[in-house]
C-alpha cells in the first residue's frame, strides 16, 4: 500500500468512526434483534422466473439481510445490492416508501455495512428481482472501506493474510471453499455407506509416529511431559483395528515441521481410513472409485482441467511399480543394477542428489524417484511396490521382501494418496522401529520413534488390513484448478506481518 492510499484509507476510517459515534449516541449501535427468513439464492430460485405481474399479485413479503456491496442513490429512489452466504439480492429504496429521516440516514451508509430490509418482491423495469424496502435497518457499521481493486500480484499476500476480506469480495474464493465443504461432505457419505465409522484420535502424542516427518514439539505443564503434535493418526487408528473396530476413518488435521511451498503447509488436512481383511489392491480400487465419484458429485463431471492439463478420472488409472518408473526415466540404469548400491550412488550423484552413507538401496531408489520421476507422472497413475526401507509400516511383499505392498497415487506430478497393506507382525514391526531409531540417532530428523505401546497393541493381534491416506488439500487443488495449497486453505501459514 502506498503512502497516499494509506492516508486515504485512514481518512475514510476516521469518517466511519464518526458515523459510528453518532449511532452510539442514539442507542445500540450493533443490534441483534433482526431475524431474516430468506436468502438470495433461494429467492432467485423460487421467484427468478416469475413475471412482474405475477410477483405483484403474490405480494410475497420477505426479510433479508447482508453486506452492502453496491449503492446507487438516484434522488427519490436508490438501489443497493446486499450479499449473504448464498449470493446477492437487490434492494429498492424509495424516499416516499420509508420515513424521510430514515432515507436521509440511509444515504450516509457505506458500502461494506451490514443492513437488513423487509418488503415485497417485485421485478424492476430491467427485469431484476428486487425487494421493495418497507423497513430498512443498519445492523453493523463497517469501519474499514472495502478494497476497490482486489487482484494482481501485489495483493496476493494480502488476500491470504486477510482471508475474511477475500471471501467478501472474491466470488471465486467463495466457490473454492464451498466445493471443499461439499467434498468433505461427500467423503463422509461415501465411507459411511461402506460401513466405515468416523472416529477421533489424539492430536497430541507422547510418541510421534504414523509417518516419516519432523514433528512440532510442545510441553504439557501439569504433567511435565513433552508432547508432539501429530504427524499422522495412523498408529491410533490401527489400535482401533486391534480393538475390533474393523472399518474406521478420520478427517484430521496433522502437523509437520517442514518448509512451505505450493504443495506444503505446516498444518494440513488428511483423510485416513483402515479396513480389516483388506489389502493394498482393494484400496487401489477404493481410492480410484472415491476420487472419481468425488469429482462427479462436486463438479458434475469426471473430466478435470488442472493447470492446462486434462484428466479423465472416468478412465482406469495407470499402474506402474517404482522400479519400472526408474527404468523408464533413467537411461543410466538397467534392471540388473536397480539394487546395486554403487550404481545407485553414482546415478544419484549424476543427478546432484545428496546421499548419506547409511542410505540403503531402497532409500537411494526413492531419492532418485523423487528427483527424476515424480514430476513426469502426469497420471492419474498408481505407483506401487515401494522399498521396505522407506515404508516402515507397510507389509512386505511375500515374493520379494525388499519391497512392500504399498502404492501412491500421482496426478499432475503430485502425490494425492498413499496406501498399503498393513504390517501386523509385531516382531517385524519392532525391528523396523529399531531401524528407524538408528536412523534418527545418525541425524535423520524425520525418522520414526520406537512406539512400545503400539508394539504391545500388535502383540494382542491386529487382523490383516489395509490403510489409506488422501491429502484433502491437494485433492481440492486438483478439483478447483488451484496452483497453490494456500489457495485452498482458509488461513495458510505466513511469515509475521511486517
Amino acid at each position: 500500500m502506498t503512502e497516499t492510499s494509506a492516508q486515504n484509507e485512514n481518512r475514510l476510517i476516521a469518517e466511519r468512526r464518526e458515523k459510528l459515534g453518532r449511532l452510539r449516541e442514539k442507542g445500540s449501535a450493533f443490534p441483534n434483534d433482526f431475524r431474516r427468513d430468506s436468502i438470495a439464492a433461494e429467492l432467485h430460485a423460487a421467484y427468478g422466473e416469475h413475471g412482474a405481474e405475477s410477483l405483484e399479485a403474490e405480494s410475497s413479503m420477505v426479510h433479508v439481510a447482508g453486506r452492502m456491496m453496491a449503492k446507487r442513490v438516484m434522488g427519490k429512489v436508490s438501489f443497493i445490492n446486499i450479499q449473504d452466504r448464498s449470493g446477492q439480492i437487490q434492494l429498492f429504496v424509495e424516499r416516499d416508501h420509508i420515513t424521510p429521516e430514515l432515507y436521509q440516514e440511509f444515504k450516509t451508509w457505506d458500502v461494506g455495512d451490514i443492513v437488513a430490509a423487509s418488503g415485497a418482491l417485485f421485478k424492476t423495469k430491467t427485469g431484476e428481482l428486487s425487494v421493495r424496502a418497507d423497513e430498512l435497518r443498519l445492523l453493523v457499521k463497517s469501519l474499514r472501506p472495502m478494497p476497490e481493486k482486489w487482484h494482481g500480484i501485489a495483493d496476493q499476500e494480502l488476500k491470504l493474510r486477510q482471508r475474511y476480506v477475500d471471501l467478501i469480495v472474491n466470488e471465486r474464493t467463495r466457490e473454492v471453499f464451498s466445493l471443499r465443504i461439499d467434498l468433505t461432505r461427500f467423503i463422509r457419505s461415501f465411507l459411511d455407506a461402506l460401513g466405515f465409522a468416523e472416529v477421533e484420535t489424539p492430536m497430541m502424542h507422547p510418541v510421534a509416529g504414523g509417518a516419516v516427518a519432523r514433528p512440532f514439539v510442545t510441553h504439557h505443564n501439569a504433567l511435565n511431559m513433552e508432547l508432539f503434535l501429530r504427524i499422522a493418526p495412523e498408529l491410533y487408528l490401527k489400535r482401533l483395528l486391534v480393538g475390533g473396530m474393523e472399518r474406521v476413518y478420520e478427517i484430521n488435521r496433522s502437523f509437520r515441521n517442514e518448509g512451505t511451498s505450493t504443495q506444503h503447509n505446516p498444518e494440513f488436512t488428511m483423510l485416513e481410513l483402515y479396513q480389516a481383511y483388506a489389502g493394498y489392491e482393494d484400496f487401489i480400487n477404493l481410492t480410484q472409485n472415491l476420487i472419481r465419484e468425488a469429482a462427479r458429485t462436486v463438479l458434475g463431471e469426471v473430466v478435470v482441467e488442472y493447470q492446462g492439463q486434462t484428466f479423465d478420472l472416468g478412465e482406469p488409472f495407470d499402474v506402474v511399480t517404482i522400479e519400472q518408473s526408474l527404468l523408464r526415466f533413467n537411461t543410466g540404469l538397467d534392471s540388473s543394477k536397480l539394487r546395486d548400491l554403487d550404481v545407485l550412488r553414482r546415478v544419484c550423484k549424476e543427478n546432484e542428489i545428496d546421499v548419506r552413507p547409511e542410505y540403503g538401496a531402497g532409500k537411494l531408489q526413492i531419492e532418485l524417484f523423487e528427483k527424476t520421476v515424480e514430476h513426469h507422472l502426469s497420471g492419474p497413475v498408481f505407483v506401487t511396490k515401494y522399498p521396505a526401507e522407506v515404508s516402515p509400516l507397510a507389509r512386505s511383499d511375500d515374493d520379494d521382501p525388499f519391497l512392500t505392498e504399498r502404492f501412491e497415487l500421482f496426478i499432475a506430478g503430485r502425490e494425492i494418496a498413499n496406501g498399503f497393506s498393513e504390517l501386523n507382525d509385531p516382531e517385524e514391526q519392532a525391528q523396523r522401529f529399531k531401524a528407524q531409531a538408528q536412523a534418527k540417532s545418525l541425524g535423520d530428523e524425520e525418522a520414526m520413534f520406537y512406539d512400545a505401546d503400539y508394539i504391545r497393541a500388535l502383540e494382542y493381534g491386529m487382523p490383516p488390513a489395509a490403510g489409506l491416506g488422501i491429502g484433502i488439500d491437494r485433492l481440492v487443488m486438483l478439483l478447483t484448478d488451484s496452483p497453490s495449497i494456500r489457495d485452498v486453505v482458509l488461513f495458510p501459514h505466513l511469515k509475521p506481518e511486517a
